[in-house]
């Protein structure tokens, strides 16, 4: 009582006055944060689209916070939005079990560690334990008078959140979690590929080789290796798929990965957007680049530093760094929906691969494998941008704008700048802010965390 009361007092008091880390530029970013989303409030750019969290949000749902004002952290109030949304989070986005809980419930053990508040954790494992027993077999799921069904991992989407079952045995050692990822580890073997090793998105997607699908199976896979086992094939296969799309869908050196790739001769499916000539898909899409680069980070925090493509990845790693210092919009700070045609008529901002992006580099600075004084400019101008596309809403909610709602590879460029799927509040972008808050504000949390509440 005592420990989560002096967390209250100290964030209802003010205590901390900004981001205090490892790195200066952090202290510097904050300052201008509460300017940034007053602005952000009241401004009529903002468009007024479909709210994506409405459907199945919690009819009601409220917080404290202010409108207009900026929490003291970003990243706790999302968090905080989430719960209120949806206190069973099964209920959230369009199916009980998707990549994107999982995406998010990362954010949330980076709270968890960065605080030692236990609520965080707890809502985790309210969510996993819905999905399997006592053996941590998985068992069927009933929402919204659909038929039972339990988690398929045909695709690699659904694989994302098998790192949250890791997540709960590290910190529990509880073997349900650990036999249940050990199913979705089990997926894998004898997954469809093309011949240069490339993961099908899933297994009805012949031939297509999707940027999304990395993250998504790659990030359960370096930590089922770092803390489960099989480790030599998990960082292989991660490393490989990360090295290898570099080398099939990178525009020239340039860091810039395009949205997917298709290889023909695995049945008679039509690849509408795979140009003929190359395979390829024609844009670099901002959250598709997203998740390779956060991928591509996360694994350079895992694997061993002498594991033999360390050096390859950490040289992918800089020209994606440059690529994205290259491509960022001087006047906004954010980064648009098609990365590298910044002047082309319809782009616009997207929030979701710019907190993506801002995330990534401040990792990168973190593990010394990007130069801290050549971008800590990127990181807080992207910073600045994603506090202009959130505000708190009359319900004391935060709501994020300027980002799709899904999004599949497209045949050209008019389709994703375009696209009918733009909204406030989509998932992924939501997830995102959450991820590139909570690692600014890292340091400020654990300022205020009670010395004797140590996660592991």
């Amino acid at each position: 009582m005592k420990k989560n009361a002096r967390w209250t007092r100290a964030r209802q008091a003010g205590l901390v006055s900004g981001v205090i880390g490892v790195y200066l530029f952090v202290q510097t970013i904050t300052s201008g944060w509460a300017a940034a989303s007053a602005q952000a409030a009241a401004s009529t750019n903002v468009p007024e689209v479909k709210d994506s969290a409405a459907a199945s949000a919690v009819p009601g749902a409220h917080l404290d916070y202010a409108p207009g004002k900026a929490p003291r952290f970003w990243s706790v109030a999302v968090a905080e939005t989430i719960m209120a949304r949806w206190p069973d989070y099964k209920l959230a986005y369009h199916a009980p079990w998707t990549y994107v809980h999982g995406y998010s419930l990362y954010g949330f053990e980076m709270l968890y560690r960065a605080t030692g508040e236990k609520k965080y954790l707890d809502y985790i494992k309210r969510y996993i334990d819905q999905f399997i027993d006592e053996k941590g077999d998985f068992i069927p799921i009933t929402r919204n008078g659909r038929p039972p069904a339990v988690p398929s991992f045909t695709n690699q989407d659904n694989m994302m959140t098998g790192n949250t079952l890791v997540m709960l045995y590290e910190y529990t050692k509880d073997e349900r979690y650990k036999n249940a990822a050990t199913t979705v580890r089990k997926a894998l073997d004898g997954y469809p590929r093309n011949s240069n090793g490339g993961l099908w998105h899933s297994h009805g997607l012949h031939g297509q080789w999707w940027i999304d699908g990395i993250f998504m199976s790659q990030m359960f896979l370096i930590r089922y290796g770092k803390s489960i086992g099989d480790s030599e094939y998990c960082f292989d296969e991660a490393t490989g798929q990360i090295a290898a799309y570099a080398k099939t869908a990178e525009k020239g050196g340039t860091g810039m990965m395009v949205h997917g790739t298709y290889e023909p001769g695995h049945g008679d499916r039509e690849c509408r957007w795979a140009l003929p000539n190359t395979g390829l898909s024609p844009e670099v899409w901002s959250e598709g680049l997203g998740w390779y680069t956060l991928v591509t980070v996360e694994t350079l925090a895992t694997i061993p530093k002498d594991h033999p493509r360390r050096a390859e990845l950490e040289a992918i790693l800089r020209r994606v760094a440059a690529g994205l210092k290259r491509t960022q919009d001087p006047k906004t700070g954010g980064w648009f929906t098609v990365v590298d045609k910044q002047d082309q008529s319809g782009n616009w901002i997207d929030s979701s691969g710019t907190a993506m992006f801002v995330y990534t580099i401040q990792k990168g600075v973190e593990l010394g494998l990007l130069d801290k004084s050549e971008y800590a400019p990127a990181v807080e101008k992207g910073l600045q941008a994603i506090v202009n596309l959130m505000k708190i809403n009359d319900r004391g909610l935060v709501d994020v704008y300027s980002a799709s709602d899904g999004l599949s590879v497209q045949v050209d460029y008019d389709h994703y700048v375009n696209n009918p799927r733009r909204a406030v509040n989509a998932k992924e972008a939501v997830a995102g802010v959450l991820w590139a808050t909570a690692i600014v504000e890292r340091p400020a949390l654990e300022k205020l965390r009670p010395t004797d509440q140590l996660t592991n």
